[in-house]
């Protein structure tokens, strides 16, 4: 009986994770574990935490991968080892993570189990249950073992998942495995589970384990601070009648050592498969000199054995922790102000920034969106044979900088729409065929009483369809929009527009000019031939 509780304590619990289920499967079994169930479960997504990928759903001829709550394994190999998390999304915009270790585990001759067992005793009388066989759909049990032994005799009867052990007894104590066939999409794979069994128990001791502190860890403390001790400890599985975790002061008991400084908070928890915690903290509510030269011994007891572990005090160094606070509250307004600065430099410097980063690193773009044009240009239009400066810029000024010395290709109305076609149908399918629509905006526009037929495709398009995106050029100084349209209005407040100032006009030709690069900065990717592309 001892011997399998120090087995159990020895291979299972020193690795016990708080925050982590694990799994120890058989090289080359099925094995599928099953995420918990939430009951605003909407979806749940599989990753392998050690390479952050998602583990995909099936495919043909794949080997792991993932279906809602399950994950599968059709086998398992030696590189499956490792972390892998379940994330639930839930219907709340939350989610909850289950986290589990697989650790697969070589054949060796004569062992039918790995040293890992997960599952303890959890059976009634002689009742037996194989685990994680409801994980398996279309499972089959062909065989149980007792300590890698077929069980045979009249005294076990074997039904469905169960296998029932008449008048079991001390003899019948020991390791009892399920091997059973998982059948896949007409493949079979052999799997296999082992669980302990202890006749007649309702609780099983193990060696009392601590698992934190470490013995002789030394812990930095501040006189006059609160300081706060924690010792957790394995004590068995489910929950022990006889069982402690205590603190000592100098070997006298903390709580009677200075009841006035010392008191002790115990609580107890089960693990995923019932092992027995207990964790108790020793709250000291201000740390003295004389606490410097104390041990302080943590002790862990059940009915079997006894354990412990010591801990000391010591001063932290001062330097240490004013450099660190320097240095912390230093690095801190250093980067606070870089990252001001670097927003304001992006912000005064934003279009110089995007068109130097687009000559460095984009020299070369090919698009194959459809379109032909750069920009539709919209403009109002002059009804009389009076020649004015708008109209100068539409066909002169903006060709000779978008297009001759910039690269775009730019439609015009008037200048690529053909004597002889529809002019609806010419203006809606050039405008189809355009990256960016121009909008021209002057007094002109704003007093017209009916907007033009380009001028009402192109704010369709942007606001309805939201398929162009739109330029605007404010080519006289306007003192207010309230005459505009209603859609025109809602661009200008949403984006703003490029204004035309009077110190343009005496270098209209320069493509560094900040209003150019203002256009230049909204408008697409330059798009160049690649034999152009080539010999630059």
């Amino acid at each position: 009986m001892t011997g399998y509780a120090d087995l159990i304590f020895l291979s299972t619990f020193l690795s016990v994770s708080m925050t982590t289920e694990p799994f120890d499967p058989m090289e080359g079994e099925a094995l599928v574990i099953k995420c918990p169930k939430r009951s605003s479960s909407v979806k749940v997504t599989w990753y392998h935490m050690d390479t952050n990928k998602i583990i995909p759903a099936e495919e043909e001829g794949s080997r792991i991968f993932s279906l809602e709550r399950f994950l599968w394994f059709l086998p398992t190999s030696r590189e499956d080892s490792g972390n892998y998390t379940c994330v639930t999304h839930l219907s709340t915009n939350r989610t909850k993570s289950f986290n589990v270790s697989v650790q697969v585990h070589s054949y060796k001759q004569g062992v039918c189990f790995p040293s890992q067992i997960r599952y303890p005793n959890d059976t009634k009388r002689g009742k037996i249950v194989c685990p994680t066989i409801d994980n398996y759909k279309n499972a089959t049990i062909v065989q149980w073992y007792k300590d890698c032994k077929p069980l045979q005799g009249q005294r076990y009867f074997k039904q469905e998942k169960y296998i029932y052990i008449e008048n079991p007894t001390r003899e019948d104590d020991g390791y009892y495995t399920c091997q059973f066939i998982y059948t896949h999409k007409g493949n079979m794979f052999n799997a296999s589970a082992t669980r302990i069994f202890i006749s007649e128990a309702k609780h099983s001791p193990l060696p009392p384990q601590i698992l934190f502190p470490k013995n002789k860890k030394v812990i930095e403390v501040e006189l006059g601070a609160a300081l706060s001790l924690k010792c957790q400890a394995l004590l068995g599985i489910k929950k022990q009648p006889m069982s402690a975790v205590s603190w000592d002061v100098n070997n006298i008991p903390a709580k009677h050592y200075d009841f006035t400084r010392f008191h002790e908070e115990t609580h107890f928890f089960e693990g995923h498969a019932q092992e027995y915690y207990e964790e108790t903290t020793l709250n000291i509510t201000e740390v003295k000199t004389e606490d410097l030269q104390s041990n302080f011994t943590c002790i862990a007891l059940n009915a079997m054995h006894n354990t412990r572990v010591t801990v000391t005090l010591q001063l932290k160094p001062q330097f240490e922790v004013v450099l660190c606070n320097v240095l912390l509250i230093t690095g801190s307004l250093v980067l606070l102000v870089a990252i001001a600065v670097s927003v304001i430099l992006y912000q005064s410097f934003r279009a110089d920034i995007v068109l130097l980063y687009r000559e460095i690193f984009q020299p070369y773009s090919v698009k194959d969106d459809g379109k032909i044009y750069d920009a539709y240009v919209i403009y109002p239009k002059n009804h009389t044979n009076e020649a004015n400066f708008v109209e100068y810029f539409v066909y002169q000024i903006m060709p000779d900088i978008l297009e001759n010395k910039c690269g775009y290709k730019l439609c015009i109305y008037g200048r690529d729409i053909y004597p002889g076609e529809d002019t609806a149908s010419a203006i809606e399918k050039r405008m189809q065929r355009s990256r960016r629509l121009i909008i021209l905006l002057t007094h002109q526009l704003i007093n017209c009483k009916e907007p033009t037929y380009d001028q009402h495709i192109a704010l369709y398009n942007a606001l309805i369809q939201n398929d162009t995106k739109v330029i605007l050029l404010e080519m006289e100084r306007i003192e207010t929009y309230g005459k505009l349209q209603e859609s025109l209005r809602f661009l200008i407040k949403q984006q703003g527009t490029i204004k035309w100032k009077e110190q343009h006009t005496a270098h209209p030709q320069s493509p560094n000019s900040k209003f150019w690069k203002q256009v230049r900065y909204h408008m697409p990717l330059t798009l160049k031939s690649s034999h152009s592309a080539n010999t630059g």
